[in-house]
């Protein structure tokens, strides 16, 4: 292999995806099995998960799943101690999972909504890097991989609290990166843009949004999924070594329009 290419060779490395059984997750899940790593396809529902991971197999990659409601800290500490008894260590979480239930705007917003998108969003986020951080650095090195959004960058109306959230979402890597990088563990965030997902369903669905969103993007079109994948494996492997606390959008000029 070739001095370059073997820069984004992840084998022997073990990667954490969450919310990985279908959308983003599951395509950057993909792009890290098919460059070698053996990957835990997390996500709520155990059958979910064990599908996507029997797929993988069937196309001789290396995969398990592991249930985990990301809402719930006990879970969280499950996946990490299944994935170390599995594979031995963690060496890229990539943090996907992410639930955002209303549009509509702030003022009208119950605190209870609020607290189950910041709980999800960003503090699982949180609570799982720190699991994983202790066995990145005693393994050397790690990369954490924040899946925010632009609407942390721009929020759009309706989107209010999701967009707070993945503004936390974007700091938190940022103060990772400043923190843990001394131990070669990177935290760099993705901010997708519209990515034709389930999530993303109630958009894309809507012919006049859709017709707004082609008129307004400079790319003049939604993205799919596995669109986001190659920027993971880039942020996973040693190709990103120097970048660390970076926001990569990747959102069709979304930012520019």
């Amino acid at each position: 292999m070739t001095r370059i290419k073997q820069l984004f060779n992840l084998e022997g490395k073990v990667a954490i995806v969450t919310g990985a059984s279908k959308g983003i997750g599951e395509s950057i899940a993909r792009g890290l099995a098919e460059y070698g790593a053996s990957v835990v396809i997390s996500s709520r529902k155990q059958e979910a998960v064990d599908a996507v991971a029997e797929n993988f197999k069937s196309e001789d990659l290396k995969a398990i799943g592991i249930a985990c409601h990301v809402g719930h800290k006990e879970q969280l500490e499950h996946l990490v101690a299944k994935t170390q008894e599995q594979y031995g260590g963690v060496d890229i979480l990539v943090n996907n999972a992410a639930t955002n239930p209303v549009f509509g705007p702030l003022h009208v917003t119950e605190e209870a909504v609020f607290d189950k998108i910041m709980n999800v969003n960003v503090k699982a986020c949180f609570s799982l890097a720190n699991l994983c951080y202790p066995i990145m650095k005693e393994r050397g090195a790690g990369s954490i991989i924040n899946i925010a959004s632009v609407e942390g960058m721009k929020p759009s109306y309706g989107l209010g609290l999701y967009s707070v959230s993945k503004a936390a979402l974007i700091s938190l890597t940022q103060g990772q990166a400043k923190e843990w990088s001394r131990y070669k563990i990177r935290s760099n965030a993705i901010c997708p843009g519209l990515i034709k997902t389930k999530f993303s369903s109630a958009i894309w669905q809507n012919d006049a949004i859709m017709e707004q969103i082609k008129n307004h993007l400079p790319a003049g079109r939604m993205a799919d999924a596995d669109e986001m994948a190659g920027l993971a494996v880039f942020l996973a492997s040693e190709a990103a070594s120097y970048c660390t606390g970076s926001v990569f959008t990747a959102d069709g000029g979304h930012m520019i329009a």
